[in-house]
């Protein structure tokens, strides 16, 4: 199962508005092989890419993201915040930033991220939006158990990964009950518990990891990738 080493968190790091198709392009520029970002459901159920419930951080809109249907998500403003060369930039959906991944050749980590009491409804239409054009280059992740296995019954073809702070004694338990293929958590998991995840074979990601010597400590360990908000830190060929 291939990983890049560096991945660039929320789509170009603190680089470029996060969870937009800029910061995609941001990443791509810079040589990153890889980028993550989150999905989560707008109210007429159109799958966005937008990391918090609520509009206020980084748009110039309020309010919850559900209580809005695409269009007037589409008519807000997800780059002004960022500064104001970035001003006019669309929250996208999650269809064109597939393709734009696809048009850069990113490796995608989709996490899935679902609103209070949507779990299930937002991995399901993720999972058949993925099902119907993706080509499976990269992972889906969550933290909502219910909303992953959704996503993986609707598309059981791709590659699964649980997203926890720690890594529990029984990560292998948890990687078979939720059908995963990877690990992703938090950077401060302890070196022996990297190391027995990676001998098992099992690529595992750390987030998120904004030094050098700390991205060095986890690949040293095992860890087969880090998630970053400053792919900037490294070269192309480092990546």
């Amino acid at each position: 199962m291939r990983y890049p080493r560096v991945i660039a968190h929320r789509g170009g790091g603190c680089l470029a508005p996060e969870n937009t198709l800029a910061g995609l392009r941001v990443a791509a520029r810079l040589g990153c092989q890889g980028v993550e970002f989150d999905v989560m459901l707008s109210g007429d159920g159109v799958p966005v890419l937008m990391h918090d419930e609520t509009l206020e951080r980084t748009t110039d809109g309020a309010g919850p993201v559900a209580a809005q249907r695409f269009a007037e998500l589409r008519a807000l403003d997800a780059g002004i915040r960022h500064g104001a060369a970035f001003q006019g930039e669309t929250i996208p959906a999650l269809e064109e930033a597939l393709a734009l991944c696809a048009e850069l050749g990113l490796w995608t980590n989709i996490e899935v991220k679902p609103s209070a009491g949507r779990d299930e409804e937002t991995g399901s239409v993720v999972g058949r939006l993925l099902a119907a054009c993706w080509q499976g280059d990269g992972v889906v992740s969550s933290f909502s158990a219910s909303a992953l296995a959704a996503a993986r019954r609707a598309a059981p073809q791709f590659a699964f990964a649980v997203l926890a702070d720690a890594i529990p004694a029984a990560w292998r338990e948890r990687l078979a009950a939720g059908a995963c293929q990877a690990w992703h958590c938090r950077a401060d998991a302890d070196a022996a518990t990297i190391a027995a995840v990676a001998a098992a074979g099992i690529p595992l990601a750390c987030y998120t990891v904004n030094r050098r010597d700390d991205a060095a400590r986890l690949f040293a360990a095992g860890a087969a990738a880090v998630f970053t908000d400053r792919p900037d830190l490294w070269a192309p060929g480092e990546m």
